[in-house]
């Protein structure tokens, strides 16, 4: 009898040993950073994919020389039928520990897309569909059904899309992003029009957005863009033309070359502000919110006209008259003849 509680008692420690080892060489295993480049490297576990074979990748790909551990540590803690498909990001200094985390929470890598402020539509689907990342979903054709699907009361899609950075996992589609971008505009409009100032030459939100789309395309500074709205303000309450070169632009269409002729300033559309008063119909860009909130906040002043000064630095001339225009324009077109000649 005592040979045999002997022999358990043996069993039993030299079980309670063998777990031990286990336990510490396991927790060894999962704390011991992989090997991975100094940049880090993506990783993807494909849709279906058993934990069997996506710790076999993490060997074949180098990360770990056995996954015996990994597996063992999983079935013990239940993870090893939790984890997502995805593409991830393995950093510098990640332990198997870590990356299963990743794996079972789903922190996939993010990849990112900017909107650049007065980008028109057609930049903006051309630029989402150059994006590797980015599954191209949809043609120039579709915007009005993409619209619909929005609740958008507009038809045109000009205008109505934020310009942010946006992060998004691999494979997102245009759509998803174009979704994102339209609702952060709602949002900011909102937000923006609940404080706007009682100076506003605007009745509308849309209102807003056309005429901070006409700012965003007068210039890229921000210490002008309250000043120009305030111009336009002006004209605006004058029932004065409002005169802006962007906008001619814009009703040309794809067709313009560069080249701004005394024939296009002429020529009648309806987003010629040169024969038109008033607001064009849509917006002729993508407006940041530095440029709806000048619109609905413009500077207060006299000045009714603004040209390029030609310092190179995109800074305006203001005037409060037409004689004092008619000579800042003649300063523009000296400095740019003189740039030229030298």
């Amino acid at each position: 009898m005592r040979k045999l509680v002997a022999a358990a008692i043996a069993v039993a420690l030299l079980a309670a040993v063998a777990a031990a080892f286990a336990a510490w060489r396991v927790e060894r295993f999962m704390t011991t950073p992989v090997q991975v480049a100094d940049e880090g490297t993506s990783f993807e576990i494909v849709p279906g994919s058993s934990f069997s074979s996506v710790t076999g990748d993490l060997v074949d790909a180098g990360f770990i020389d056995d996954d015996t551990w990994l597996r063992l540590y999983a079935r013990w803690t239940g993870e090893e039928g939790g984890i997502h498909a995805g593409e991830y990001r393995i950093a510098r200094g990640a332990t198997p520990r870590t990356i299963l985390e990743q794996f079972t929470s789903g922190a996939v890598q993010l990849h990112s897309f900017t909107i650049i402020e007065g980008w028109n539509h057609r930049d903006l689907l051309a630029a989402l569909h150059a994006h590797d990342k980015i599954d191209a979903s949809m043609t120039s054709e579709d915007w009005p059904a993409l619209l619909a699907a929005l609740g958008a009361t507009q038809a045109h899609p000009e205008g109505l899309f934020l310009p942010e950075t946006y992060r998004f996992p691999r494979d997102t589609s245009d759509r998803e992003l174009l979704t994102q971008a339209y609702e952060l505009m709602q949002s900011v409009l909102a937000e923006e029009w609940a404080a706007k100032g009682d100076e506003t030459p605007v009745s509308t939100p849309y209102e807003a957005l056309i005429l901070a789309s006409i700012v965003e395309k007068e210039t890229a500074r921000a210490d002008e863009r309250a000043r120009i709205a305030g111009v336009f303000a002006r004209r605006i309450d004058k029932r004065m033309r409002l005169q802006t070169d962007p906008t001619v632009i814009y009703g040309i269409g794809a067709d313009f070359d560069g080249n701004l002729t005394r024939k296009h300033l002429r020529t009648d559309t309806p987003y010629n502000t040169y024969t038109r008063r008033g607001l064009p119909p849509t917006p002729i860009a993508m407006p940041g919110r530095d440029a709806i909130h000048a619109v609905l906040h413009p500077a207060a002043g006299n000045e009714l006209f603004f040209v390029a000064t030609g310092l190179g630095d995109g800074s305006h001339k203001f005037s409060a008259t037409k004689a004092e225009h008619d000579a800042a324009v003649a300063e523009y077109l000296r400095r740019l003849r003189q740039r030229r000649n030298n």
